[in-house]
């Protein structure tokens, strides 16, 4: 088993697995930064341009909430929130975008480098 864990130790302290680690959480981070442009700056014009509507409320209610009586349970709304799949959708092609145009940069930079082999 010790051979496994200084395999783990090397792994660990290696140059690689520390910037990966630090990707992830720089990448969490920014995450949370394009959720909120999308959803706090984006969509409130967009909803407001088509009536005033709150993106995350549109839904599709498949079947409406029943109040509970005396006889029957309470039945939950079940619906199709294609609010906030759009929502999520626009959050994609903005995170995408972003790591295009990052990885574009990256490699312009590589390709500058001395000595540099051209970039895939």
């Amino acid at each position: 088993m010790s051979g496994f864990l200084q395999e783990f130790r090397e792994f660990a302290v290696k140059g690689n697995a520390i910037d990966m680690a630090v990707g992830i959480v720089v990448g969490t981070a920014f995450n949370k930064i394009v959720n909120s442009i999308v959803s706090d700056l984006i969509m409130p014009p967009i909803g407001l341009a088509i009536g005033g509507v709150n993106f995350k409320e549109l839904k599709w209610v498949l079947q409406p909430a029943e109040a509970a009586t005396e006889t029957t349970p309470a039945v939950p709304e079940v619906g199709i929130a294609y609010g906030n799949f759009l929502d999520t959708c626009i959050q994609f092609v903005i995170i995408a975008f972003s790591a295009f145009v990052v990885v574009k940069a990256m490699n312009k930079l590589i390709a500058l480098r001395p000595g540099a082999a051209p970039a895939a």
